[in-house]
């Protein structure tokens, strides 16, 4: 069924768009919706500027984008995962874990962005495209190491722990006022 879009559809069109979808997909989400209406003469004059302003703000988005695109592009992450001593992960990296390490690196992407064929289930350095739109791309090279336990991550992590020093500084402070951690004076 041909229809003309009243809204932006991802992954179908923009404003004043002309589509072709299956009847289903028009009667029960488009047309009940308001996102589209029959492509009368009518409908294609009304939605002109609105069409204009749409492709107007879809370049400066892929500007936008293709700049981002242009910041990730060979940037590496690195994702901790538990594994066995063969490297065999005890679970896998997907989607979801590569979104985080990029955002935690101050990259804005999110899951449904990340193009993966398959999860990781091996430590490994896999390279990742990144979808920011359809035709905006960047890879990105994800290495995936063993999580260390929580005994062997090292005395420089746990020297560096700001809860571990408050804990050590009430300790003390609490010995030298002869009180225990609730605040009740020793008798």
């Amino acid at each position: 069924m041909k229809l003309l879009l009243r809204k932006n559809v991802s992954k179908l069109g923009i404003v004043g768009d002309i589509v072709e979808v299956a009847d289903g997909y028009a009667r029960n989400y488009l047309l009940p919706q308001g996102v589209a209406t029959q492509p009368t003469e009518a409908n294609i004059r009304a939605l002109a500027e609105a069409r204009r302003i749409a492709e107007k703000e879809r370049e400066e988005r892929r500007a936008a984008l293709r700049a981002m695109a242009d910041r990730i592009e060979g940037i590496e992450v690195t994702v901790a995962a538990r594994a066995n001593e063969e490297g065999v992960l005890y679970g896998s990296v997907g989607k979801k874990e590569i979104a985080a390490a990029l955002s935690a690196e101050g990259h804005d992407v999110t899951e449904e962005q990340v193009l993966l064929k398959e999860p990781i289930r091996r430590l490994d350095n896999v390279s990742v495209d990144v979808e920011l739109m359809e035709d905006v791309k960047a890879a990105v090279k994800v290495w995936v190491v063993r999580e260390r336990p929580k005994g062997e991550e090292g005395e420089e992590a746990e020297e560096a722990s700001p809860k571990k020093e408050r804990g050590e500084a009430k300790a003390e402070a609490g010995m030298e006022a002869g009180t225990d951690d609730e605040g009740d004076t020793d008798s």
